[in-house]
């Protein structure tokens, strides 16, 4: 009873904080909005609940941006934005420089021997790789590792990190209040003077990320191979990693390249929360991400993904747990049933009561969890709805396959409960309030929805459209979309273990004796 009251009161103050929050005037007289002459969109929330600040800077390029042949390449560079400027991380840059150019054209002269596909000289290519080795090893000499995040953290700085999706790139951290302008420094130099030292070696981390990630997991190889397969023109084809060819082949010039053509000014967005006041610290901001040369923002346009007219499926065969998943087509963010979607996203997965759980885990007792999610795999452009279940012991992916579509059957030709229909409406609020309840949360939302819709404000009018969902509108979107004809399915079916072949060791012991 206890437990129940203060979920109860917990709820009723996210509420009220919400209510409060859902006045956008009100909010709005705590941030500041400015585009720079250079095109950098910057806001700046004041929030004086404590004496530090978060940031979030998002450009708004992700893998679905990397070249043909070079996958992986927007990743890559994310890694890179932490190696360092012309001032950051070196000894001696005037001597660096020349090394890290005899690197690449050490690089290029062995990558055009070595991927000859005819009248390859073997010993030539060995020869180019060593003397590319021995570029890189001469550069290195000029490298201090780590400088860029060890002057964070001596600043006491938090959380450094970074990520790239399909859709974004994205880097944040935590510093105290009075670090404002070494902040601003230190982000803008790794956007106005980024150097590709360590390029290769870093590499070879990301290639080691995928064996791990992808090509080492049953999950990942399944996730890879279900995602080529639903989106066969899209660039959401597309792995965030890379390829393997790729990554054995482009270069810290490619990278350079892709720096030059996507991170601008017009192409990114900041957004900085907390104890700071805008009229000291935009004038800081604009001194030195000001200072970055802009061009105009690259075109977003994709090859757009065709109607899936047919079923398609993937099974791998896999000594580990089974899996089930299945995928169907939907329309990027911008779709006016954008917010329908996730209530149904709401309703079929969230918490212990939602109605996969409750089916599949709870009363049929055949899987051990099982939800569905939207924005797979982004969001930016049109991509997927998804449903999935782990079978448990015993049990087989055929059957969560069937359960899934007796839920959907039901979203499809009945309507949602009065009760369930408040409850998701409930929960985008709460919801909300949570992902608000820090600077680095407000600041990453502030960021992706001025990004996103050209204004911070729709991220309280994502929960206006919630609100309006009717029944009706979840029963529409679910005839429209959950069909056979637009589903894909991937599965892992667990293999059984190979035994080992009888040897003759036995026979031949005998024989001796």
């Amino acid at each position: 009873m206890k437990v129940r009251f203060l979920y109860t009161g917990a709820l009723l103050l996210c509420l009220s904080v919400v209510a409060a929050a859902q006045d956008v005037n009100s909010f709005a007289k705590r941030i500041t909005v400015k585009k720079l002459d250079n095109g950098l969109t910057v806001l700046i929330c004041e929030r004086p609940e404590a004496p530090v600040f978060s940031f979030y800077t998002l450009v708004d390029a992700g893998s679905v941006q990397d070249p043909l042949g070079k996958t992986g390449l927007a990743h890559m560079f994310e890694h890179m934005a932490f190696k360092g400027t012309d001032k950051i991380g070196t000894t001696d840059y005037a001597a660096e420089k020349p090394a890290l150019e005899k690197v690449e054209t050490a690089y290029a002269a062995y990558i055009e021997e070595r991927d000859k596909s005819t009248g390859r000289d073997e010993q030539k290519v060995k020869d180019l790789e060593k003397q590319w080795k021995d570029a890189v090893k001469a550069a290195d000499k000029y490298t201090v590792p780590n400088e860029f995040p060890e002057i964070v953290e001596r600043n006491g700085g938090e959380g450094l990190n970074a990520s790239t999706s399909n859709d974004q790139t994205e880097y944040h951290y935590s510093f105290p209040e009075n670090r404002l302008e070494l902040w601003a420094y230190m982000e803008s130099e790794r956007f106005l003077h980024p150097v590709m030292r360590q390029f290769y070696d870093e590499r070879n981390v990301v290639i080691e990320e995928r064996r791990m990630r992808t090509d080492s997991n049953p999950i990942g190889r399944l996730i890879e191979q279900f995602q080529t397969a639903s989106f066969q023109a899209s660039q959401y084809h597309r792995p965030t990693i890379g390829w393997m060819s790729d990554l054995n082949t482009f270069s810290a010039t490619d990278a350079a390249k892709f720096f030059n053509e996507y991170y601008v000014p017009s192409n990114m967005t900041i957004a900085v929360v907390g104890d700071i006041k805008a009229s000291e610290a935009m004038p800081i901001i604009e001194k030195y991400f000001g200072r970055i040369p802009s061009h105009a923002k690259p075109d977003e346009r994709i090859t757009t993904e065709p109607p899936q007219n047919s079923e398609r499926r993937v099974v791998l065969q896999e000594q580990s747990q089974p899996l089930y998943l299945e995928g169907y087509h939907r329309p990027d963010y911008r779709s006016t049933d954008d917010a329908v979607y996730d209530g149904i996203a709401d309703l079929m997965s969230e918490g212990r009561t939602s109605r996969l759980f409750r089916a599949l885990v709870r009363d049929k007792k055949i899987a051990s969890y099982s939800a569905g999610f939207t924005g797979l795999p982004g969001v930016k452009y049109p991509h997927l709805f998804a449903f999935y279940a782990f079978p448990l012991p015993g049990h087989t992916p055929d059957e969560m396959a069937a359960a899934i579509h007796e839920e959907i059957e039901k979203l499809k030709n009945e309507d949602v409960s009065d009760a369930e229909l408040k409850m998701i409406k409930t929960r985008a609020k709460a919801n909300l309030v949570r992902s608000l309840g820090s600077n680095e949360g407000l600041a990453d939302n502030l960021a992706t929805y001025q990004t996103r819709y050209g204004d911070w404000r729709e991220l309280f009018g994502s929960v206006d459209r919630i609100d309006k969902i009717t029944k009706a509108d979840i029963r529409r979107v679910a005839q429209k979309t959950f069909t056979a004809n637009n589903r894909t399915v991937a599965i892992i079916e667990t293999a059984k273990p190979e035994t080992a072949k009888p040897t003759n060791a036995g026979a031949e012991k005998g024989g001796a004796q």
